[in-house]
Formats: C-alpha cells, sequence, structure tokens
C-alpha cells in the first residue's frame, strides 16, 4: 500500500506538481496522425491537465501551443492556418509554431509589441502513425528509438483508447502476470474465441488455458524500467517463462495485440488528460512480417469516433452473464481492452492505494511505484530521472521486449539469466524472443 502523500506524487500530474515536472521529462503520445490530417482543423487536446492547440501550418509542420491566445484569450484551435502559423480569429493574430508572435494586425504600423510576444509551445515528433510532444524544459532529449519506430509500416499496429481514471491504474494494469488467466480467459469450447482474427497458423488468442498456473514471480530494476518475469510450472516436463517490462514512466511492454509471442510485442502507453482520465495509446509491431489489416479493424472495433468505448461505465461495460457460462470467464466480449478498462475504471477516477493488499504477483507493481518516487526526487534535486536519453549511444535497447520460453524444471533463475544474455549476444543484440 502507499501512504497518502505518496499517492499523491504518483497521481498528481498537473502543471508544478511534483508528478507532473517528472512525466513532462519525457517524450509523450498526444493524438493520431490520422487526428490531424494536412489542411485539416485545429485540435483542441488536453496534456496532463494542459489545454493545448495543434496544428499543421502550411508546410505540413506540427506545432503545439497553449489553446488561449495571449492576447484576450480566446480559444486558438478556432483559428485560421495561414501564413505559416495559426491566427487568432478574433484579432488576427498569427503565431507559429515555435510560439513566436508574428504578426498583431491591429496594432499600429511599426509596433514591435509582437516581439515581446511568446505562446507557451512544445516541441513534437510524427512517427509510427502518432504524434508525440515534449512538454519540459530544455534541453530536448533524444527522441526513444523503440524497435516499434524503427520497423516498416505495415509490420505496425496502433490505436487510443478513453479511459475515466488516473494514469497510473491504467498503467498498473499490465504489470500483473495472474490476470489474463482469470479476466481474459476463453472458456472451454467458446465459439466467441473463434471470431478473433487469426494471429498466426495455429492460434488466435493467448496461450492462456482453462487452468490457473499460479507463477512465481520476480521483479528486477534495469536501465529503462523493470523487468517481470513470471516463472508458471505447467508440467513436469518444462517451466513456462514470460517476461513484461514496465518502460518508465507511463509505458510497459507486454505481451498481445496481432504478434505471435517472440515475433515483436505490445507497448500500452497511459498519458494522463488530467488526474481522474488518460488516453492509453496502444502500439504494436510484428518484426517477421506485415501484420493482416482485420487486425486493426478488430481491435478500434470497441471505441466509437471519439475512441470512447462503446462498453463503459455508464452502461456497465455491457457485461453479458449468458456469456460468462459458455464463453468468457468475465463476460465482457472477445478483446481484452475492454476487460482492462473495466479492472482499472471500477477501481475509482484514483484508486485509494491505502487499502489495497499486493500480493506476490505484484512484485512488478510495487518495483515500478519505487522507482517513479524515485524518479520525482531526481527531478526535484536537479537530475534527469532515468531513461531521459542525451546521448546517441544510450538510445538502444536490446534488453527490451517480451519473451514466452520454455526451460527445463531444474534450471535456476541465475542460469535462465545467463542462458538469455548468451541467446541475445548471438543473435547480435535482440533475440529471436525479443
Amino acid at each position: 500500500m502507499l501512504t497518502k502523500e505518496q499517492q499523491d506524487l504518483l497521481t498528481q500530474t498537473g502543471p508544478g506538481t511534483p508528478g507532473g515536472e517528472m512525466l513532462r521529462r519525457y517524450w509523450q503520445p498526444i493524438a493520431l496522425a490520422a487526428e490531424l490530417p494536412q489542411g485539416g482543423a485545429p485540435a483542441p487536446v488536453r496534456i496532463m491537465s494542459e489545454d493545448l492547440v495543434l496544428f499543421r501550418d502550411d508546410s505540413g509542420e506540427i506545432g503545439l501551443l497553449g489553446i488561449h491566445c495571449a492576447h484576450r484569450g480566446a480559444d486558438l484551435s478556432y483559428g485560421r492556418l495561414e501564413d505559416g502559423g495559426l491566427r487568432c480569429i478574433y484579432h488576427g493574430w498569427l503565431y507559429d509554431r515555435t510560439g513566436r508572435c508574428l504578426e498583431q494586425p491591429g496594432e499600429p504600423a511599426g509596433s514591435t509589441f509582437h516581439e515581446r510576444i511568446h505562446q507557451t509551445a512544445y516541441s513534437t515528433r510524427e512517427v509510427g502513425g502518432v504524434i508525440f510532444a515534449y512538454m519540459g524544459p530544455s534541453p530536448v532529449p533524444l527522441f526513444p528509438n523503440y524497435e516499434y519506430f524503427q520497423v516498416p509500416d505495415g509490420h505496425r499496429w496502433f490505436h487510443k483508447y478513453y479511459h475515466e481514471c488516473n494514469y497510473l491504474q491504467g498503467n498498473e494494469g499490465n504489470m500483473d502476470p495472474t490476470h489474463p488467466f482469470f479476466l481474459h480467459r476463453f472458456l472451454p469450447g467458446s465459439e466467441l474465441a473463434q471470431t478473433r482474427v487469426p494471429i498466426d497458423g495455429r492460434r488466435s488468442t493467448p496461450a492462456y488455458d482453462t487452468r490457473v498456473h499460479a507463477p512465481r514471480v520476480r521483479a528486477e530494476e534495469v536501465d529503462f524500467g523493470v523487468r517481470i518475469d513470471a516463472f508458471y510450472d505447467a508440467s513436469d516436463e518444462h517451466t513456462d517463462v514470460r517476461t513484461s517490462q514496465f518502460v518508465i514512466p507511463t509505458t510497459c511492454a507486454v505481451g498481445g495485440g496481432p504478434i505471435p509471442p517472440g515475433d515483436g510485442y505490445l507497448m500500452n502507453w497511459h498519458i494522463p488528460i488530467d488526474d481522474t482520465h488518460h488516453w492509453r495509446f496502444s502500439m504494436a509491431f510484428r518484426r517477421s512480417q506485415p501484420l493482416d489489416p482485420r487486425h486493426s479493424v478488430e481491435r478500434a472495433s470497441v471505441t466509437d469516433a471519439s475512441y470512447r468505448f462503446k462498453r463503459n461505465l455508464s452502461n456497465r461495460f455491457m457485461q453479458d452473464r449468458n456469456e460468462m457460462q459458455t464463453d468468457t470467464y468475465s463476460g465482457l466480449g472477445a478483446i481484452f481492452v475492454v476487460g482492462d478498462a473495466y479492472a482499472t475504471e471500477t477501481a475509482g477516477p484514483i484508486q485509494d492505494r491505502s487499502t489495497e493488499r499486493l500480493g506476490s504477483v505484484d512484485a512488478g507493481v510495487a518495483l515500478a511505484r519505487l522507482m517513479l518516487l524515485r524518479a520525482i526526487k531526481d527531478v526535484q534535486e536537479g537530475r534527469d530521472p532515468p531513461h531521459v536519453i542525451r546521448q546517441p549511444e544510450d538510445n538502444h535497447f536490446p534488453e527490451m521486449g517480451v519473451t514466452e520460453e520454455q526451460i527445463p524444471p531444474e534450471m535456476t533463475w541465475p542460469e535462465y539469466l545467463e542462458r538469455r544474455r548468451k541467446g541475445r549476444a548471438s543473435a547480435g543484440g535482440v533475440s529471436s524472443n525479443g
């Protein structure tokens, strides 16, 4: 459990809060590129309790500015895209994407007043179908060179989902290795499971069988976050080992999505809108071949045009009690992200962690919280928190990935880690298992 002071540090993300200042030291996804087409209207966005306007200028470059005009506070998302920037329709003040005020048509000829105006502006980056922003102080860190950003477009899938809860509980929902055996379980003989688009020639859902295997969980800090290894004694012949990772501050690399084990993975980014709402950006990639485009349609089918869940708190996620008898353990349908939303949103807008009781399977959750608290302290004391990338030689992450492996039951933890290390080294830095 956490104290109230610790919980406030981790869950409050607005400007000037310790947690918010820490999160602003990292690049964060803020929109899908499809939401901002060339020539399209400026888009109002709210990120970490800041109201902003996202736009493409007439050369196609992206700007992210404070939404209220510096003159009289009018909403710039109603503005005109012209003359190299965004023009307020109230009095014609023109801003470029760096926040400079280029023109003030209502001022006397020769006035230099515009030179003393600078609108809040943040750095942006468009990559992999997603628009990212850096909202912290200078100098801007390097953009992380994760494997998702390196594969061809056809090998990637991405979408975003609106959540009615704090970002932290959304992210922590990725970190335990036990809930898939319950929340995401298909029942024996389920016809609903067959509606999933196959991910390879053998199966269409993750390898969770109808039995529950209590894992032995080990969590360990790495340079970019926390590695979580779960050991399942599935048979006398072998032990199943499944690895996922928390990537500080708002991301997890997990199995799932339309990806066969060992051929890529899913990264879920949980970005605060404010302290009681957040966006989950899900980004998956497959190394070996392009993804079936039906996956994108399938996983987007659970949201409406504004990326809100059709099954949501207001309709109790349309839980089907009959389905619970024949098809799924949860009654929440075949697309797992709906179950994830149920699990995190029903804990409350901000989960009260003073009443929770963590178990042994929650080792990753506990260690990730400690790492985030130390990161907040780093920022308070003037240091970069972990995984802020400054040097090109540090922008490489061979240990980041997701694995599903089988090892002899007598193999020890150190022996397993050494085997995995050698496997990565022989593969030139990235093993076939992630």
